[in-house]
């Protein structure tokens, strides 16, 4: 990996530490507490998160991811907003460990290489640096989403704010 796909490896762990801080001090039912119309809540949302990690760099990266830690269950395949009836501790687990398993791709992968698997949706990445910018940007925005949410929930603001 090169200094400039380290730097990109860095603001990417970066958004996803931030994630955790803006989160850091909420109890259960406030992580599930929806506070915006559209419904979903945070601990929602940081499971997505987990799925974009592992759809990203598993499934089109590598062509294959690992098993789910878990069944899956009827709300997983509804279209209705980010909730989930799953612990506080098996969400934040499953972020935390497609996190290490996306590290692993990045640093075992070339930047350079195309993808083995498929999106399936729009437009094909050409080459995994271009999965790493939009994890930036899908990390980046959801956790501008949690940020507000946060400030809904028990008016905290400025959490997980960057150096710059």
């Amino acid at each position: 990996m090169d200094a400039a796909d380290g730097l990109l490896v860095e603001f990417l762990d970066a958004q996803r530490g931030r994630v955790f801080e803006v989160l850091d001090g909420l109890g259960d039912e406030e992580l599930r507490r929806a506070v915006l119309p559209s419904g979903w809540a945070p601990l929602g949302l940081v499971e997505h998160l987990g799925h974009a990690e592992r759809h990203w760099f598993q499934q089109v990266t590598l062509g294959a991811a690992e098993a789910l830690p878990w069944e899956r269950l009827p709300e997983d395949d509804a279209d209705g907003p980010f909730t989930t009836s799953r612990s506080t501790e098996a969400v934040f687990g499953f972020y935390r460990r497609q996190i290490a398993v996306a590290n692993e791709v990045l640093v075992s992968t070339s930047f350079d290489a195309a993808p083995v698997g498929k999106h399936g949706f729009g437009p094909e990445p050409v080459e995994l640096r271009v999965i790493v910018l939009h994890m930036i940007e899908e990390t980046a925005r959801h956790l501008g989403h949690l940020d507000a949410a946060r400030e809904l929930i028990d008016g905290a603001v400025e959490l997980g704010r960057d150096q710059w």
